[in-house]
């Protein structure tokens, strides 16, 4: 019995919505990583990239367990010398709930040209509008 490899040609692309509304913030970015690397499909493979696109709507209602909202920080380092910057994920998540959702699927997918690549299929929406309704977008149920 031999291994099939896919094609590029061969690989079709789906569109998936996610509503993160009463979710947990990371079961919705887990999901949305395997449907971004393709993970789901019976054609894996590691070394392509056939992912399909995914849409995460209602991201500003994800819901963070435990202390997190309030004890979970984001670093970041402007560059200059001790000028480390820290945000309360509360705060991010009242300003940038996107940033938020799209830097916890960023963190499930390999740092690499594939997941880079991935990353570009995916749209993260604080509300429940989404203007991709002319790719007919399946609902998936978490």
């Amino acid at each position: 019995m031999s291994t099939t490899m896919p094609k590029a040609g061969d690989i079709s692309r789906k569109w998936y919505v996610i509503d993160a509304e009463g979710k947990r913030l990371g079961h919705v970015a887990a999901k949305a990583a395997e449907l971004l690397r393709g993970k789901h499909k019976p054609t894996f493979v590691p070394h392509m990239d056939c992912g399909d696109h995914v849409i995460i709507i209602n991201a500003d209602k994800a819901v963070l367990t435990g202390k997190k909202l309030e004890q979970k920080m984001y670093y970041h380092h402007t560059g200059y010398i001790g000028n480390m910057k820290k945000v309360k994920y509360s705060t991010l998540m009242e300003k940038k709930p996107e940033f938020v959702m799209t830097k916890a699927v960023k963190g499930m997918i390999p740092d690499t040209t594939l997941g880079r690549q991935a990353l570009t299929r995916l749209r993260v929406y604080a509300g429940a509008e989404h203007n991709h309704a002319a790719q007919k977008p399946e609902t998936i149920e978490l």
